[in-house]
């Protein structure tokens, strides 16, 4: 048998070589997706609650670890300590605030309305507008929310308040201004992301298509951010809904994904968060570089984590933090649900009254 010599071009052994680098990088990219996706699923159990003990279920831990276990629990009630409840510190924030101005900022979801398995049926109680309502008509108050600012209004339907939808990248002052601002000043109203709105519609409606195959998944579009809520899916198909996200995600650079609580928010690349409106809020009011303000942050969202941080590096006011499990928070206090956020608002807005009446005296 013949042995024949092959002769192989360049053109060739180039083809080749490019053919190798493509399926090497490709590989590449699909162990970064999985890894990615991997990061996404964990990140999302850790944001569950159902994933978090409650303070029963780390007793029973204790019981059943022993020493170990109970060295664990005391690590857990040291951090609820270091933000103690705003109920029972009242008089110590009362104090604390003496001679200032109290400006009052409030998440939405979670704070003012439990939460629910259908993000559109999160209605505010009669009980806790009327509370809201006397809170606005007695400090500077603003609404700093997730969801779209029409949204939040419609359920809210307080005119006098200020509203910061899509994370504060939709801002809105009372239509017919606020006692608090200067004379002359003008009328709040900022996008800062204006620019991504056909980009968002665009994503919204691809996810809208891709969660289709993931059962229980829910789209909510948020003007500025899309949020994709897991919290009726199936623990077993998170990944599932992960890789639909991260097919969309991919082709879009210019989007990040953040999370909270069974939800994934895909959100414009721009430095804004709720705690930059919060700072805008405060210059809008007229009260950037005062020392006489005293700004008071409730929210119980990771990325209501932004205007915790942005108090605590202040050195302004402080943050409460809505839990009923220990947790790692910039906040100062905690509140445990919506039901105690009214009671401190009503707390407040009495210690205010009564504070009235004896100047008068």
């Amino acid at each position: 048998m013949t042995k024949r010599n092959v002769m192989v071009s360049d053109d060739d052994q180039r083809n080749a070589t490019t053919t190798r680098a493509d399926s090497v990088a490709k590989k590449k990219q699909e162990m970064v997706g999985d890894l990615e996706i991997s990061t996404w699923v964990e990140s999302m159990k850790a944001s569950s609650p159902t994933h978090v003990k409650s303070f029963v279920a780390v007793a029973v831990a204790v019981s059943e670890d022993g020493e170990d276990g109970y060295s664990s629990w005391m690590i857990k009630m040291v951090k609820q300590a270091d933000h103690p409840s705003a109920l029972l510190m009242f008089d110590e924030i009362v104090r604390a605030s003496k001679g200032k101005q109290i400006a009052m900022f409030l998440d939405y979801d979670g704070t003012l309305c439990p939460i629910v398995d259908d993000p559109d049926l999160a209605f505010m109680s009669d009980a806790m507008r009327r509370a809201v309502r006397k809170v606005a008509a007695n400090f500077p108050t603003a609404i700093i929310s997730g969801r779209c600012r029409d949204k939040v209004y419609d359920f809210v339907r307080i005119a006098e308040l200020y509203y910061a939808g899509s994370h504060g990248m939709d801002i809105k002052g009372p239509a017919k201004g606020s006692k608090y601002m200067k004379k002359g000043s003008q009328a709040v109203f900022f996008q800062p992301a204006s620019e991504f709105i056909p980009m968002i519609d665009e994503v919204y409606q691809k996810l809208l298509e891709r969660a289709k195959f993931v059962l229980g998944a829910n789209v909510e579009h948020n003007k500025f951010c899309v949020s994709v809520h897991f919290r009726c899916v199936d623990e077993k198909k998170w990944s599932d809904l992960a890789c639909e996200v991260r097919s969309v995600l991919k082709d879009y650079p210019e989007l990040w994904l953040t999370q909270g609580r069974k939800v994934l928010e895909i959100r414009p690349t721009v430095k804004w968060d709720k705690g930059k409106a919060l700072e805008f809020l405060l210059e809008s009011l007229g009260f950037s570089d005062s020392s006489d303000v005293f700004p008071v942050y409730i929210g119980d969202d990771r990325t209501d984590e932004d205007a915790f941080k942005v108090l605590r590096d202040r050195g302004q006011g402080f943050g409460i933090v809505v839990t009923k499990t220990p947790k790692q928070t910039y906040a100062s206090y905690h509140l445990q649900e919506p039901a105690e956020v009214m009671a401190f608002l009503h707390r407040l807005v009495k210690r205010k009254t009564q504070s009235l009446r004896r100047y008068k005296l």
